[in-house]
């Protein structure tokens, strides 16, 4: 604001009247700043702090939800398809291990186990093994919890607990043939993450590890780079488990052990943690694990924090994904859902796995406007109007939810 040729100097304001000021015709805003300036008014809180983790990232457009928990704002996804690592949100259900595990990275193992022949491998032997890339959407499993009126406990997301950024490292498929294969009657991918657990307790009531179905080993990764650069301590490196087409908590970060199971890890992240819940009961392994996402897609501009709009030409645009399977189309509406317009698919295509932008030029007349989108995957799935209530804020796919109101005048 002090750039501003409507806020007057330090010196100015203080021999002068804020009345006189307020009578100048500032806005509310600008004439609160001019009152702390003044010391007549107390200071805003100071935004949280980035955690010494994730102190690389740009600040100014993070959403500091606690020392593990970090949103991306939704203005600041841009209108490209690939997010930019300092703009990507970051969840961990546990402190992040020492910055001393990328010292050597190449060295950091990796406890292969439910194969004909099981061993530790080192990452500069996984690199010998294969190599692959994939552009997949990663979302948190409670992106979207901020807009449950229940309000679930756990970080309020809104849509910022999400990016598409892309993995390399070799195919989990490549590193199991390697080893003889899986063997028979196993079920379940099982990932462990290396962070440091507290000692004299059970292990299995905080390790982060997760199981899920067999079948996501096809597109699965132990990858060692993100977005073309060695992965962050903030995102899981040296090494992490990607599960294109699962949730965030499933992408298991500093992996330290790869198990092919005949049932579900007995941690409580896995047995009673990311269930999906009837609201008011306790979670139980009996219900539904958070494993696959579901369609979904957000308008990302314009938004309300744009100000006013001017009447007229304008164009609406967003992202939006399919979980495990492509975007097929998406629709807009410009009066809260009464009619909808297609929109076009734009950019590239990067996969199933990734999300795809979408536009759609409209003139705007002046008044309230409601903006909504909808997408439809490749399999006729259809992003639904209404969230599924449940005690955690988990899966919400409301295309309803996740509209904007903006004025134009």
């Amino acid at each position: 604001m002090t750039d501003s040729p409507f806020v007057p100097s330090r010196r100015t304001l203080l021999g002068g009247s804020l009345a006189a000021v307020a009578a100048a015709g500032l806005d509310s805003l600008s004439r609160t700043a001019l009152a702390q300036a003044a010391g007549t008014a107390p200071a805003a809180p100071a935004a949280k702090p980035l955690p010494a983790f994730a102190a690389w990232k740009d600040h100014s457009v993070m959403i500091v939800h606690g020392a593990n928990a970090l949103e991306t704002r939704r203005g600041a996804l841009g209108s490209s398809i690939i997010t930019p690592a300092d703009r990507l949100y970051v969840r961990n259900n546990l402190p992040a291990p020492d910055a001393a595990i990328l010292a050597d990275r190449d060295a950091w193992m990796v406890q292969v186990e439910g194969v004909k022949h099981p061993r530790a491998l080192s990452v500069k032997e996984l690199k010998g093994m294969g190599l692959d890339t994939v552009a997949m959407v990663l979302q948190c499993s409670g992106n979207g919890r901020g807009m449950f009126p229940s309000k679930p406990s756990g970080s309020p997301w809104q849509v910022g607990a999400a990016g598409c950024v892309l993995w390399s490292g070799v195919p989990v498929r490549a590193v199991a043939e390697a080893l003889g294969g899986p063997l028979a009657g196993l079920k379940y991918m099982t990932g462990t993450g290396g962070e440091k657990l507290p000692e004299g307790i059970d292990p299995r009531t905080l390790v982060v590890e997760r199981s899920v179905p067999l079948e996501a080993m096809g597109d699965a990764l132990l990858a060692w780079e993100m977005n073309g650069a060695p992965i962050s301590l903030a995102h899981g490196g040296p090494l992490r488990l990607i599960v294109p087409g699962y949730t965030g908590v499933n992408n298991i970060k500093y992996i330290k052990r790869l198990a092919f199971t005949a049932e579900q890890s007995e941690a409580a992240i896995q047995q009673h943690g990311y269930r999906m819940t009837a609201p008011g009961q306790k979670s139980a392994a009996t219900d539904p694990s958070v494993w696959e996402m579901g369609v979904k897609s957000w308008i990302n501009s314009p938004l309300p924090d744009h100000g006013t709009l001017a009447a007229g030409p304008c164009v609406v645009q967003g992202v939006a994904f399919g979980g495990l399977h492509a975007v097929k189309r998406v629709e807009v509406s410009v009066d809260d859902g009464k009619t909808w317009q297609e929109a076009r698919l734009v950019g590239p295509d990067l996969g199933r796995y990734a999300w795809r932008q979408f536009a759609l030029p409209v003139k705007l007349p002046a008044g309230s406007h409601t903006l909504l989108s909808r997408a439809e995957d490749s399999k006729g799935n259809r992003q639904p109007e209404m969230r599924v209530e449940n005690a955690h804020g988990y899966g919400n796919t409301s295309w309803r939810d996740h509209g904007v109101k903006v004025m134009v005048a």
